[in-house]
């Protein structure tokens, strides 16, 4: 079992920036890899980002491309999402999984943090 918890979510001008936090308990990252999603209102939750153990992979979205930057912290089983140039189509609740890799479904979720970009 993995527990997940995020963090550091919250309302922010569009431009600025946020940076979300996933920790993780129960079972370190052994392997496989750490995901983020989001949901917004209405619609379904999509991919954002995601990172495998050890930091050596990693993978993004098209629409946060050089704007978000995934981060994985082994000693303190933390993985991070620095989020600059947010966007107001960025607003939704974020959560991260864990996942066997980068491109599998997450076993495992966190209940998720909301962010919220006004124009």
């Amino acid at each position: 079992q993995v527990q997940l918890v995020e963090s550091g979510g919250g309302l922010v001008q569009a431009g600025g920036s946020l940076r979300l936090s996933c920790a993780a308990s129960g079972r370190t990252f052994s392997n496989g890899a750490i995901q983020w999603f989001r949901q917004a209102p209405g619609k379904e939750r999509e991919f954002v980002a995601a990172i495998s153990y050890g930091g050596g992979i990693t993978r993004y979205t098209d629409s946060v491309k050089g704007r978000f930057t995934i981060s994985l912290d082994n000693a303190k089983n933390t993985v991070s999402l620095q989020m600059d140039s947010l966007k107001p189509d960025d607003t939704a609740v974020y959560y991260c999984g864990a996942a066997g890799s980068t491109r599998a479904i997450p076993a495992y979720w966190g209940q998720g943090t909301q962010v919220t970009v006004s124009s």
